[in-house]
């Protein structure tokens, strides 16, 4: 087993390859953004923490809403808009929001601007954790296994 790091500096850590775990037509809609995920460099496991970009014209992920997971963001650069069903409110660099499990309240970023956004994202790994995504036929929930996998609303898989 290797050895963990002590410190890092964040923008150096390794980004996710995928820019996403949906499945098509979503994944497409991530190319803009990048991940890295800060918390596993440390082995982390009971929450997650990733340092991430939006480049311009990205979302953060599909407007979404976790039953078990709680979800923190903290602007680091840029200036995205957070979207939730409050409407919408434009963010700066020191704004942070917090997203409480089973709110049902759906949130995302999005860059509307012609400058990158970096933001740090923090969330617990909660299991199982059903997520709502308004917007879009799908739906994640978790696998006997538990997997998270994606469902279209009405239960048929993707593929």
């Amino acid at each position: 087993m290797a050895a963990k790091p002590v410190a890092i500096v964040a923008a150096e850590a390794a980004p996710n390859p995928k820019p996403s775990g949906y499945p098509e037509p979503f994944y497409s809609r991530m190319l803009g953004r990048q991940k890295r995920p800060l918390g596993d460099v440390f082995g982390l496991k009971n929450f997650g923490v990733n340092l991430t970009r939006l480049a311009p014209g990205a979302i953060s992920a599909l407007r979404h809403a976790h039953s078990a997971q709680d979800e923190f963001i903290y602007i680091v650069e840029g200036e995205p808009v957070l979207v939730t069903g409050a409407g919408e409110r434009p963010l700066r660099p020191g704004m942070c929001a917090g997203f409480k499990a089973g709110s049902g309240d759906a949130h995302h970023l999005i860059n509307r601007t012609q400058r990158e956004v970096i933001y740090l994202e923090i969330g617990d790994r909660s299991m199982p954790d059903d997520v709502e995504y308004p917007d879009d036929d799908i739906r994640a929930t978790t696998d006997a296994a538990g997997k998270r996998i994606f469902l279209r609303k009405n239960g048929a898989p993707f593929g």
